[in-house]
């Protein structure tokens, strides 16, 4: 699978609210840095990430890759994100991927996003 098809299921598998597919594109000790739940372990990440969410839709914008044998990738999507509380909010987001030797996971994931339109209906879920 090459890093954009990574990208794009890892996607997918998230609009399917698919925690075991997602997860598997990380290895044990893959690592997430999210600008509202910090720097974890992904597995952890992503578990969280679902109990705080009722609904995923993205629709895929860009993936940036420097060369087919590259380790890293990026993708730029918009997000509507339905929160377990049931607010929606939406926002485009940047993810940069570094990608485990053999290409196949994802080693890293930093995203990148304006907090400012969501905090106050993120920090009520953790309140």
């Amino acid at each position: 699978m090459s890093a954009s098809d990574l990208c794009k299921a890892s996607l997918d598998a998230l609009n399917r609210s698919d925690f075991q597919a997602v997860q598997a594109m990380f290895p044990a000790n893959g690592t997430v840095v999210s600008p509202l739940y910090g720097e974890q372990n992904a597995h952890d990440f992503y578990a969280h990430l679902f109990a705080d969410t009722s609904r995923s839709d993205t629709t895929l914008m860009n993936v940036f890759a420097t060369s087919e044998d590259s380790r890293s990738v990026a993708r730029q999507f918009k997000y509507n994100w339905t929160l377990s509380s049931g607010k929606l909010v939406s926002f485009e987001v940047v993810d940069v991927f570094e990608l485990t030797e053999d290409r196949k996971q994802f080693q890293k994931l930093t995203i990148i996003y304006d907090t400012a339109p969501l905090r106050e209906g993120f920090e009520k879920l953790k309140t």
